[in-house]
């Protein structure tokens, strides 16, 4: 694993602001990778509570389903809301520029 990259990818997911949500593959092009598997296996790792894990997502806007009420619980508390377990990437996906 390199260190460095997992750094960089926890460095994005916490830029990500309150009330907008990235998916993996955004997190993993912010970081400088081609793989959001490995940005998802980095915050299925995290050992802290301080990184905002909860705002990143599949492209499809489904948490995954051992997520999906802590997930959406935490996203709901700053605002985003899903409708049938889906969050609008169109509404709340952060800009990438």
């Amino acid at each position: 694993m390199d260190e460095q990259l997992a750094t960089r990818m926890l460095e994005v997911v916490a830029a990500i602001p309150a009330g907008s949500v990235a998916t993996y593959g955004d997190v993993a092009t912010m970081a400088g990778s081609t793989s959001p598997r490995l940005a998802g296996w980095v915050l299925s790792n995290l050992s802290d509570d301080e990184t905002p894990w909860h705002r990143v997502l599949p492209a499809s806007g489904r948490p995954a389903p051992h997520l999906a009420a802590r997930q959406l619980r935490l996203l709901a508390a700053e605002g985003i809301l899903a409708i049938d377990g889906r969050v609008s990437m169109t509404r709340y996906r952060m800009s990438r520029s």
